[in-house]
C-alpha cells in the first residue's frame, strides 16, 4: 500500500500559489462558520444599526443644531462615520475569534497540516474583510433608506468604500495580534472596551472642532478621522474637518495610517504566532 505524499512547492511562484491556496482554505473555513452561525454576524451589526437609528433620529436633531445642519444633512454627515465605526468594532470580533481558536486547539490542528503557517493569520484577515463588505452593504442600504446618498458618482463612492475596507484590514491585524496575546474571551472583551474611546474621539459623530481644544489634536490624529473625512469627501457628503495639516490631507492619511498599522501589527502577530509553538 503506497502512502500519498504532499508535494513540496519549489520556486517563488509555486510558493506564492501554495500560500494563496492555503489562505483561501482558512478564510473559507471562517466564512462557513459564520454561515452556520448567522446570529454572530447579526449581533455584530446590531450596534451600528442601532447607532443609525439613535444618532440619525433621536439625537440627530440636537447634534445637527450644534452643527447648523438640518436632520437630513446631519444624517449624510453621520453615515460615513458609522461606516468607519463598524470597521473599528471589528477588532473585538477578530480578537474573540482568534482567542477561541487558540483555546479550542484549532490552531494546533491546523499546524499539523501541510500548509503555510502564515496562511492561518492571512486567512483570518481575508475572511474578516469579506464579512466587512457585507456589513458595509447592509449599512449602506439602511443609509439609503433614511436619506443618505453619494453625490460624486460611482467610482469615488467605490474608492470611499475601498478606504473603509483598507482600514478594516489594518484593524483586523490588530485584533489578530491581541487574540494571540490574551488568554480568554473575557480578557478579549476588556480590550474591546478600548475601541469605544478610539471610535468616539474622532470625526465620527461630531466635527473635531466642537471638542475641547486639548482634545482636537488627539481626535484629528486618530486614524478613524482621516478615513471618515476622506470618505465624506469622496461621497460628496458634508465635511467639517479642521484646519490642521492632518485634517486638510485626510485622503492621503487614510492611505498612510492603515499602512503604518499593518507594518507594525503584521510582524507582531507573526512573531507571536511563532512563539505559541514553543
Amino acid at each position: 500500500m503506497s502512502v500519498e505524499t504532499v508535494p513540496v512547492p519549489h520556486g517563488a511562484w509555486s510558493r506564492v500559489r501554495w500560500w494563496v491556496s492555503d489562505t483561501w482554505v482558512v478564510a473559507r473555513r471562517y466564512l462557513w462558520h459564520v454561515v452556520h452561525k448567522p446570529d454572530e454576524a447579526i449581533g455584530t451589526l446590531m450596534i451600528p444599526v442601532l447607532a443609525v437609528l439613535l444618532f440619525g433620529f433621536v439625537f440627530g436633531g440636537a447634534m445637527g443644531a450644534v452643527m447648523d445642519a438640518p436632520g437630513g444633512e446631519y444624517r449624510e454627515f453621520l453615515m460615513p462615520g458609522l461606516f468607519a465605526l463598524t470597521m473599528a468594532f471589528g477588532i473585538g470580533n477578530t480578537t474573540i475569534a482568534v482567542v477561541g481558536d487558540v483555546g479550542r486547539g484549532v490552531v494546533d490542528r491546523f499546524r499539523t497540516m501541510p500548509m503555510t503557517p502564515s496562511a492561518l493569520l492571512a486567512g483570518r484577515s481575508v475572511a474578516d474583510v469579506v464579512l466587512a463588505v457585507v456589513d458595509l452593504a447592509v449599512l449602506a442600504g439602511m443609509g439609503l433608506l433614511i436619506g443618505w446618498q453619494w453625490h460624486n458618482g460611482l467610482l469615488p463612492a467605490l474608492a470611499a468604500f475601498g478606504l473603509l475596507l483598507w482600514l478594516r484590514l489594518a484593524f483586523t491585524w490588530i485584533g489578530i495580534c491581541l487574540g494571540l496575546v490574551v488568554r480568554s474571551p473575557e480578557a478579549a472583551m476588556k480590550f474591546f472596551s478600548l475601541v469605544f474611546p478610539l471610535a468616539m474621539v474622532a470625526d465620527t459623530f461630531v466635527p473635531t472642532s466642537t471638542m475641547p481644544g486639548w482634545l482636537v489634536p488627539v481626535a484629528e490624529g486618530n486614524p478613524l478621522s482621516a478615513t471618515v473625512i476622506a470618505a465624506r469627501e469622496l461621497f460628496g457628503n458634508p465635511v467639517a474637518g479642521g484646519d490642521s495639516w492632518l485634517a486638510q490631507n485626510a485622503l492621503p492619511m487614510a492611505l498612510v495610517w492603515p499602512a503604518v498599522l499593518l507594518l507594525v501589527f503584521v510582524p507582531l502577530a507573526v512573531w507571536r504566532f511563532r512563539k505559541l509553538s514553543r
